[in-house]
Protein backbone atom coordinates (compact mmCIF):
# COMPACT_ATOMS: atom_id res chain seq x y z
CA UNK A 1 0.00 0.00 0.00
CA UNK A 2 1.23 3.32 -0.91
CA UNK A 3 2.09 5.83 1.99
CA UNK A 4 0.73 8.63 -0.28
CA UNK A 5 -2.17 7.68 -2.42
CA UNK A 6 -2.22 8.80 -5.52
CA UNK A 7 -5.18 11.88 -6.52
CA UNK A 8 -7.36 10.12 -9.23
CA UNK A 9 -7.53 12.87 -12.09
CA UNK A 10 -11.71 12.76 -11.47
CA UNK A 11 -10.48 14.28 -7.68
CA UNK A 12 -8.13 16.54 -9.33
CA UNK A 13 -9.20 20.47 -9.16
CA UNK A 14 -7.71 23.55 -10.42
CA UNK A 15 -4.15 24.20 -11.20
CA UNK A 16 -3.68 20.18 -10.80
CA UNK A 17 -6.89 19.36 -13.14
CA UNK A 18 -5.41 21.57 -15.82
CA UNK A 19 -1.84 19.60 -15.75
CA UNK A 20 -3.12 16.26 -15.93
CA UNK A 21 -4.98 17.55 -18.75
CA UNK A 22 -1.60 18.64 -20.34
CA UNK A 23 0.21 15.42 -19.67
CA UNK A 24 -2.50 13.39 -21.91
CA UNK A 25 -2.32 15.88 -24.59
CA UNK A 26 1.41 15.54 -24.63
CA UNK A 27 1.71 12.21 -24.38
CA UNK A 28 -2.06 11.84 -26.61
CA UNK A 29 -3.53 9.29 -23.82
CA UNK A 30 -6.79 8.95 -22.78
CA UNK A 31 -5.91 8.39 -19.16
CA UNK A 32 -3.26 10.25 -17.02
CA UNK A 33 0.03 7.61 -16.18
CA UNK A 34 0.40 6.47 -12.74
CA UNK A 35 3.13 8.26 -11.68
CA UNK A 36 1.44 11.45 -12.37
CA UNK A 37 -1.01 10.46 -10.16
CA UNK A 38 1.25 10.39 -7.50
CA UNK A 39 2.56 13.51 -8.05
CA UNK A 40 -0.75 14.90 -8.06
CA UNK A 41 -0.85 15.06 -4.49
CA UNK A 42 2.03 17.87 -4.30
CA UNK A 43 0.87 20.08 -7.35
CA UNK A 44 4.18 22.76 -6.99
CA UNK A 45 6.10 19.34 -7.98
CA UNK A 46 3.79 18.05 -10.50
CA UNK A 47 3.94 20.84 -12.68
CA UNK A 48 7.78 21.14 -11.95
CA UNK A 49 8.17 17.79 -13.09
CA UNK A 50 5.76 18.46 -16.04
CA UNK A 51 7.50 21.14 -17.11
CA UNK A 52 10.95 19.46 -16.33
CA UNK A 53 9.59 16.36 -18.71
CA UNK A 54 7.82 18.10 -21.74
CA UNK A 55 11.56 20.02 -22.05
CA UNK A 56 13.90 17.26 -21.42
CA UNK A 57 12.92 14.03 -21.53
CA UNK A 58 10.19 13.72 -24.17
CA UNK A 59 11.40 16.92 -26.19
CA UNK A 60 14.07 16.88 -28.24
CA UNK A 61 16.81 19.75 -28.99
CA UNK A 62 20.45 19.09 -29.45
CA UNK A 63 19.92 15.43 -28.19
CA UNK A 64 17.24 13.90 -30.02
CA UNK A 65 13.70 12.11 -28.96
CA UNK A 66 15.12 8.99 -29.65
CA UNK A 67 18.28 9.25 -27.56
CA UNK A 68 16.64 11.07 -24.48
CA UNK A 69 14.09 7.67 -24.32
CA UNK A 70 16.94 5.60 -23.77
CA UNK A 71 18.87 7.72 -21.29
CA UNK A 72 15.40 7.40 -19.53
CA UNK A 73 15.17 3.82 -19.75
CA UNK A 74 18.38 3.02 -18.68
CA UNK A 75 18.35 5.64 -15.70
CA UNK A 76 14.62 4.55 -14.25
CA UNK A 77 15.72 1.05 -14.63
CA UNK A 78 18.98 1.39 -13.11
CA UNK A 79 17.48 3.30 -10.35
CA UNK A 80 14.74 0.47 -9.79
CA UNK A 81 11.65 1.89 -10.93
CA UNK A 82 9.25 -0.50 -12.68
CA UNK A 83 6.46 1.67 -13.49
CA UNK A 84 8.72 4.75 -15.37
CA UNK A 85 10.78 1.97 -16.86
CA UNK A 86 7.98 -0.12 -18.26
CA UNK A 87 6.17 3.31 -19.57
CA UNK A 88 10.03 4.26 -21.47
CA UNK A 89 9.82 0.57 -22.91
CA UNK A 90 6.68 0.83 -24.36
CA UNK A 91 7.58 4.67 -25.29
CA UNK A 92 10.66 2.95 -27.34
CA UNK A 93 9.34 0.65 -29.22
CA UNK A 94 6.66 2.70 -30.36
CA UNK A 95 9.88 5.13 -32.00
CA UNK A 96 11.35 2.05 -33.44
CA UNK A 97 13.42 0.33 -31.03
CA UNK A 98 13.28 -3.63 -31.51
CA UNK A 99 13.43 -5.39 -28.18
CA UNK A 100 16.82 -6.72 -28.68
CA UNK A 101 17.94 -2.77 -28.98
CA UNK A 102 16.00 -2.52 -25.60
CA UNK A 103 18.09 -5.00 -24.08
CA UNK A 104 21.06 -3.97 -25.60
CA UNK A 105 20.48 -0.53 -23.85
CA UNK A 106 20.00 -1.84 -20.65
CA UNK A 107 23.24 -3.69 -20.65
CA UNK A 108 25.66 -0.91 -21.77
CA UNK A 109 24.25 0.73 -18.47
CA UNK A 110 24.77 -2.84 -16.62
CA UNK A 111 28.01 -2.99 -18.09
CA UNK A 112 28.76 0.61 -17.32
CA UNK A 113 27.59 0.36 -13.22
CA UNK A 114 30.58 -2.57 -12.93
CA UNK A 115 33.20 0.28 -14.31
CA UNK A 116 31.61 2.80 -12.21
CA UNK A 117 31.58 0.65 -8.65
CA UNK A 118 35.48 -0.86 -9.41
CA UNK A 119 36.37 3.10 -10.75
CA UNK A 120 34.94 5.07 -7.98
CA UNK A 121 36.81 2.90 -5.51
CA UNK A 122 39.66 3.76 -6.60
CA UNK A 123 39.01 7.10 -6.69
CA UNK A 124 37.74 7.07 -2.94
CA UNK A 125 39.91 4.45 -2.02
CA UNK A 126 42.55 7.07 0.23
CA UNK A 127 45.29 5.42 -1.71
CA UNK A 128 47.05 5.12 -4.93
CA UNK A 129 48.06 1.67 -4.39
CA UNK A 130 45.19 0.09 -6.71
CA UNK A 131 46.14 2.77 -9.25
CA UNK A 132 49.10 0.56 -10.74
CA UNK A 133 46.94 -2.59 -10.40
CA UNK A 134 45.00 -3.81 -13.60
CA UNK A 135 41.15 -3.41 -13.80
CA UNK A 136 40.31 -7.06 -15.25
CA UNK A 137 36.56 -6.51 -15.92
CA UNK A 138 35.57 -7.70 -19.32
CA UNK A 139 33.33 -5.18 -20.82
CA UNK A 140 33.16 -5.88 -24.77
CA UNK A 141 29.49 -5.22 -24.22
CA UNK A 142 30.35 -1.52 -24.83
CA UNK A 143 31.96 -2.41 -28.56
CA UNK A 144 29.32 -5.34 -28.91
CA UNK A 145 25.82 -3.88 -29.30
CA UNK A 146 24.02 -2.56 -31.98
CA UNK A 147 24.43 1.11 -30.90
CA UNK A 148 27.00 4.11 -32.21
CA UNK A 149 29.63 4.65 -30.29
CA UNK A 150 28.79 8.01 -29.34
CA UNK A 151 25.04 7.00 -27.86
CA UNK A 152 27.01 4.49 -25.84
CA UNK A 153 28.80 7.24 -24.56
CA UNK A 154 25.54 9.10 -23.83
CA UNK A 155 24.31 6.50 -21.72
CA UNK A 156 27.58 5.93 -20.01
CA UNK A 157 27.68 9.51 -18.83
CA UNK A 158 24.03 9.46 -17.13
CA UNK A 159 24.59 6.08 -15.42
CA UNK A 160 28.27 7.62 -14.47
CA UNK A 161 26.85 10.54 -13.33
CA UNK A 162 23.97 9.40 -10.94
CA UNK A 163 26.55 6.65 -9.54
CA UNK A 164 28.99 9.93 -8.52
CA UNK A 165 31.95 8.31 -10.57
CA UNK A 166 34.05 11.39 -11.22
CA UNK A 167 36.51 9.74 -12.75
CA UNK A 168 34.27 7.91 -14.84
CA UNK A 169 32.11 10.98 -15.86
CA UNK A 170 35.20 12.76 -16.92
CA UNK A 171 36.41 9.59 -18.98
CA UNK A 172 33.17 9.37 -20.83
CA UNK A 173 32.58 13.12 -21.37
CA UNK A 174 36.27 13.12 -22.99
CA UNK A 175 35.48 10.59 -25.19
CA UNK A 176 31.90 11.66 -26.40
CA UNK A 177 33.57 15.09 -27.03
CA UNK A 178 36.09 13.24 -29.25
CA UNK A 179 34.08 11.87 -31.00
CA UNK A 180 32.25 14.98 -31.57
CA UNK A 181 28.66 14.97 -29.23
CA UNK A 182 28.23 18.44 -28.48
CA UNK A 183 28.63 20.02 -25.43
CA UNK A 184 24.70 21.12 -25.47
CA UNK A 185 23.95 17.16 -26.27
CA UNK A 186 25.78 16.18 -23.17
CA UNK A 187 24.09 18.67 -20.75
CA UNK A 188 20.41 17.68 -21.69
CA UNK A 189 21.54 13.99 -21.48
CA UNK A 190 22.35 15.34 -17.65
CA UNK A 191 19.28 17.53 -17.49
CA UNK A 192 16.99 14.53 -18.87
CA UNK A 193 18.40 12.20 -16.59
CA UNK A 194 17.79 14.21 -13.39
CA UNK A 195 14.19 15.15 -14.10
CA UNK A 196 13.07 11.62 -14.15
CA UNK A 197 15.92 10.40 -11.18
CA UNK A 198 13.78 13.03 -9.29
CA UNK A 199 10.29 11.50 -10.67
CA UNK A 200 12.04 8.17 -9.41
CA UNK A 201 13.03 9.25 -6.39
CA UNK A 202 9.31 11.07 -5.15
CA UNK A 203 7.69 7.62 -6.21
CA UNK A 204 10.08 5.68 -4.09
CA UNK A 205 9.55 7.81 -1.08
CA UNK A 206 5.73 7.74 -1.22
CA UNK A 207 5.53 3.89 -1.41
CA UNK A 208 4.65 3.75 -4.68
Amino acid sequence: MSRIAPLPAAEAVEKTARTYERVCELLGTESVPEPFLAYGRVPAFLQDFFMNFKKFVVGSGALDEQKRTLIALCVCASAGCDVWANFFTERAKSQGFSDEQIAEALAVASTNYMYNTFFKFRDIAGTDVFEGMSVGLRAHTFHGTGFDDATVELINIAISDMNACKPCVSGHVKKARDLGVKDEAILETIQCAAVMLAGVQYLKAAGV
